[in-house]
Order: C-alpha cells, then sequence, then structure tokens
C-alpha cells in the first residue's frame, strides 16, 4: 500500500505543472525514503529529475518500492483542480492498477477523488555521473525566466558566459541580437534578489532557449535558481522546493554544427 498526504498540494501541482512540457509519460518511483521520478524528453537532449522526501508529507506510507507509471498530461489535468490552500492525497494499492488522487479543501467542507488508470512503462534508471561544476550561478528564479523570455525575442539558443563579476546571457537571431548581463550582487536588501558566483575557472556555453524557457516554467516552486556550468558536459538547472525536495533539469549543450 502507498499513500502520502501533502498539505501545500499546490506543491505537486507545480512540479507537474514544470515537467508536463519535457515529458509526457513517467514512472514514479516511491520508497520509504519518498518520491522520484526521472525522465528525458523525447528528443533525448534533456533529463529531469524531481525528489520529494517523505517528511515533507504530513502521512507517508510506503509499504514497499512501488513504481506508478503516469500519463503526465492526465495528472496535470486532475491537479488544475486543486485550489491554493486544498491539500493532496495519493493512494495506490499494491494490487491495484489505478492511483486515487483525492483533493481535500483546507476547512475539510469538499472532498474530490480521481482515479486514474497506470501505465507500464519502460525504461531503464539513467545514471547521472557526478561532475565538479567549474561555475554554479545563483540567481532569482524570476529573472532567468525573464531572461529567457526575452532572449526568445531574438533567437533560438542561449550563450551563457560566467565570469568573476558576473554572468551574461546572450541570445543572437537573423533580427539582430540581446544581452543581459547580471552582476554579483551578493549584498541584495532580500536575500532571494542576489546574485551569487562560485567559480573556479571561466565557462563559456550555449543551449537551446527552448528548453531554458520550459525549465524556467519551475520558477514558481523556488525564489531561486542555481546554474551548474562546465564547458562540455550537461548543464544543471536546480531549483529546490521548500526544505523537502528539489527539481533538477540537465541539458546538453548545442554544438556548433547543430542547425
Amino acid at each position: 500500500m502507498f499513500e502520502a498526504k501533502i498539505i501545500k498540494g499546490e506543491i505537486l501541482k507545480k512540479a507537474i505543472e514544470a515537467i508536463k512540457d519535457l515529458i509526457q509519460e513517467a514512472t514514479l518511483d516511491c520508497s520509504e525514503n519518498g518520491i522520484s521520478l526521472q525522465a528525458m524528453d523525447t528528443s533525448h537532449v534533456s533529463l529531469v529529475s524531481l525528489l520529494l522526501r517523505s517528511e515533507g508529507f504530513e502521512t507517508y506510507r510506503c509499504d514497499r518500492n512501488i513504481n506508478l507509471g503516469l500519463n503526465v498530461v492526465s495528472v496535470s489535468k486532475i491537479l488544475k483542480c486543486l485550489g491554493s490552500n486544498d491539500s493532496l492525497t495519493m493512494k495506490a494499492a499494491d494490487s491495484n492498477d489505478t492511483i486515487s488522487f483525492l483533493i481535500e479543501s483546507s476547512n475539510e467542507s469538499e472532498l474530490s477523488e480521481f482515479e486514474i488508470k497506470l501505465m507500464d512503462i519502460e525504461g531503464d534508471h539513467l545514471g547521472i555521473p557526478d561532475t565538479e561544476y567549474k561555475c554554479i550561478v545563483k540567481m532569482p528564479s524570476a529573472k532567468l525566466q525573464k531572461i529567457c523570455k526575452e532572449m526568445s525575442q531574438m533567437g533560438e539558443a542561449i550563450t551563457i558566459t560566467v565570469a568573476k563579476d558576473g554572468v551574461t546571457f546572450v541570445s543572437t537571431g537573423d533580427i539582430g541580437n540581446g544581452k543581459t548581463t547580471l552582476h554579483q550582487n551578493s549584498s541584495a536588501d532580500k536575500e532571494n534578489e542576489g546574485v551569487t558566483i562560485e567559480m573556479t575557472e571561466p565557462v563559456s556555453m550555449t543551449y537551446s532557449l527552448r528548453y531554458f524557457n520550459m525549465f524556467a516554467k519551475a520558477a514558481p516552486l523556488s525564489p531561486i535558481v542555481s546554474l551548474s556550468l562546465t564547458e562540455n558536459v550537461p548543464a544543471v538547472v536546480e531549483f529546490l522546493i521548500d526544505d523537502i525536495g528539489y527539481i533538477r533539469y540537465y541539458l546538453a549543450p548545442k554544438i556548433e554544427d547543430d542547425e
């Protein structure tokens, strides 16, 4: 038997919204430690990894490890019914081929229950190699979302260049180019408005803007986003989810002869 109740149901709603444009089907790996999800997009350019630790749930029961294959788009439609203060409970029996979603209002005056069929999804669990990143940039997630949206007006790729004093985002297209530079500023009045850079050596890499715009949809989950960059290895874009988990995106850099 698997059962998990989260008081802030919006957390799962936002997490599913942040991945549904990348992946249509995914497996929730449930264990006594929590819920994890790992999947590649259909073009095998990016990978998403989601973790929600068991201690982040009001109640959590997982009698044995269970894999729940879900249609992400269908789950997203159900979670759209969640109000901002509603709780969410997920239930699945070991022998059943369905998962139930119970949505309850904060004053317990309304309870809605939805049940969807589980899917048999084939796919190996992908190992993510440990990498020492040369640059780690922490910045407001809303600012990354804004920059990606603006740069999309200029081109299809974004070049991120990190130096000691700041990070620069550049996009070039047929009509011209756009450039935004954020200077390191850890002494901002508000902790979540600063830009900090940890760097062992400068890095400049180019990535698909379409994917970065999809990653930026996780901005409502966290006020801060962390970009980990090293030449010629996938970038990591990480959003911490309160103190209970994270969502991480891995994106391979574009190579020069990419069309």
